[in-house]
Formats: structure tokens, C-alpha cells, sequence
């Protein structure tokens, strides 16, 4: 009896007795011995690391629900900060366009020798103002209002001129590169780009690549490429205040 009681239960005799019940039918128990049992072998094989393994998978819960709240908290300052960053880039938006549409009317009317123009925004499904579209209202002189679709092709690349130079006043640059910018304009238009250039080049340093003669005759230095020889290129180079001083001398 002691040996099967250490083999099946790992206990001993002694220890079993705590357990002893006064006049226990064990032969009317069988069914119920029987079914605990097999609810035991069920069970599987005893884990014998069970506590250990408790210990230790209690500390990487721990562990992990630290680390889950320190993500959930710079979740939440990364979003403040996106939210904060999103006012003040809105602020900001607002107030410079509001500048840029006040400094486009000014260069649209100068460049064209009149009329007026516009900025609006179109506002986006989100309700986000930095997600908004602009739309472009231009009235050159003797034209109705309307949108910068249904201009001619000269008016819209005057028009997109008096954009760029009203942004330029808002930022201005050290220098800006200008690839035929002019190209589209008529001879009159030119000139009067020209000699708006001319007075904005004050403030900012302007390389213009051009082949129109009112925009070369208002430049300090004029630099081309010409080719004396099949296949080899030249830089030639003219400060066109000293050439008309030569001029004026000769």
C-alpha cells in the first residue's frame, strides 16, 4: 500500500492519512475514482517547471505592458505634436497666402499694365486647408474676370510670372534661375517683364536664359555660346555697362 500510494500519488503513507475518511465505501467510489481519473489523464504530463515557467512568463507580461505604455504614451506626444505642428503650419499657410494673393494682385497689375487677379482656395473633402486646391482668377485689361484655364497661352505663362514674382516677395532668394520664362510673351509683354525684372534684381540675383532682346538689353553681364569651329563650343562673355561706355567713347 505504501508503495503504490509514493507511485501513483508521490506521497507517503503518513502523509496520507490527513486525507482518511471514517467509514469511506471505496468500492462505491470506483465509478467516481474512475472518472477523476481520466479527467486527470487528460491533463497531459506534469510540467514540473510549471512555477518557474509562471515566473517567468509573469515578468515578460510585465515587461511588455511597460514597453506597451511607454509606446501608447509617445503615441499620444507624437499626435499632440502632429496636431500642434498642423495648427501652426494652417497659421502659417493662412497668413502667407493672404500675403502672396495681396503681392500677386500688385505684379499682375504691373506686368500686364493693369487689369486684376485673384487667388482662391478650393477647399478639400478632408476640411484640411493645407489639403485645399487654388484656383487662379485673372481680368487682364479690357477682358472679363475668369478662371487662368480659359486664357490665351501668353497670358496664362504672364500670369504664372506674376505668381512666381509675388512668392519671390514673400521669400526672397540670393539668386534665382529663369529658363525662358518669357518665351511665350509677345514683344510688348517682354519689355514689360524686362524692366520688372530689372527693378526686382535689386534684392535678388537673377541668371535668365533668354532669346529675346528686351530681357538681354536690361542684364549687367551677357554670356553666349557660340561655335567658330564645327564641334567646338565658345563662351563669349559682354558686361554691357562697359560696352556702352566703349561705345560712348568711340
Amino acid at each position: 500500500m505504501q508503495e503504490r500510494i509514493f507511485e501513483e500519488y508521490a506521497l507517503t503513507f503518513e502523509g496520507c492519512k490527513k486525507f482518511k475518511e471514517e467509514g469511506f465505501n471505496a468500492t462505491a467510489a470506483e465509478p467516481e475514482i474512475a472518472e477523476i481519473k481520466k479527467e486527470i489523464s487528460k491533463l497531459g504530463s506534469i510540467n514540473v517547471n510549471a512555477i518557474e515557467d509562471i515566473v517567468d512568463l509573469k515578468n515578460r507580461y510585465e515587461e511588455y505592458t511597460t514597453q506597451k505604455a511607454d509606446l501608447e504614451a509617445a503615441e499620444a506626444d507624437i499626435l499632440k505634436a502632429i496636431k500642434e505642428l498642423g495648427q501652426e503650419m494652417a497659421e502659417r499657410f493662412d497668413a502667407d497666402f493672404r500675403e502672396i494673393q495681396e503681392n500677386f494682385k500688385k505684379s499682375f497689375s504691373e506686368l500686364f499694365g493693369g487689369g486684376t487677379a485673384r487667388l482662391e482656395l478650393v477647399k478639400a473633402e478632408s476640411g484640411d486647408p493645407l489639403d485645399a486646391g487654388i484656383e487662379i482668377i485673372a481680368q487682364p485689361p479690357g477682358k472679363k474676370l475668369q478662371s487662368i484655364t480659359l486664357l490665351s497661352g501668353g497670358e496664362k505663362a504672364l500670369t504664372a510670372i506674376s505668381i512666381l514674382f509675388a512668392i519671390l516677395k514673400l521669400r526672397p532668394m540670393p539668386f534665382c534661375i529663369l529658363d525662358e520664362i518669357e518665351a511665350a510673351l509677345d514683344e510688348a509683354n517682354v519689355t514689360r517683364f524686362a524692366n520688372y525684372l530689372k527693378r526686382f534684381a535689386k534684392d535678388t540675383q537673377f541668371i535668365v536664359i533668354t532669346h529675346r532682346k528686351p530681357t538681354m538689353q536690361i542684364v549687367d553681364n551677357l554670356y553666349g555660346v557660340t561655335m567658330p569651329e564645327k564641334g567646338v563650343s565658345k563662351i563669349v562673355s559682354v558686361k554691357l555697362s562697359e560696352a556702352e561706355k566703349m561705345s560712348e567713347q568711340k
